[in-house]
């Protein structure tokens, strides 16, 4: 059984950044498109960031397009999601799943930027 675990969140001010990770235990996710999606509080899930078995084109969000990158080191079977010059609206929990998403989802990890 494949098991997510996202790691990397915490808070942060503004305009700072952080570094999320997701790792893959149990099965190598290495053939398969990942990607980061967030819930806020009150809100539905959503997509922020995917990346293809192979690396090349990365997608990304409208909101978080130029800010955030999306990598992966398959000799890990890690994917890491890059965030730079956050906002307060960036605040929520992450998680990291196939895209389309096919895995129970992790416990995710809280990321809160404060204005």
């Amino acid at each position: 059984q494949v098991q997510l675990v996202e790691s990397g969140g915490g808070l942060v001010q503004a305009g700072g950044s952080l570094r999320l990770s997701c790792a893959a235990s149990g099965r190598t996710f290495g053939y398969y498109t990942m990607a980061w999606f967030r819930q806020a509080p009150g809100k539905e899930r959503e997509f922020v960031a995917g990346i293809s078995w192979s690396g090349h084109n990365p997608n990304y969000a409208d909101s978080v397009k130029g800010r955030f990158t999306i990598s992966r080191d398959l000799t890990k079977n890690t994917v890491y999601l890059q965030m730079n010059s956050l906002k307060p609206e960036d605040t929520a929990v992450y998680y990291c799943n196939t895209h389309p998403p096919s895995l129970g989802w992790g416990q995710g990890t809280q990321v809160t930027v404060s204005s």
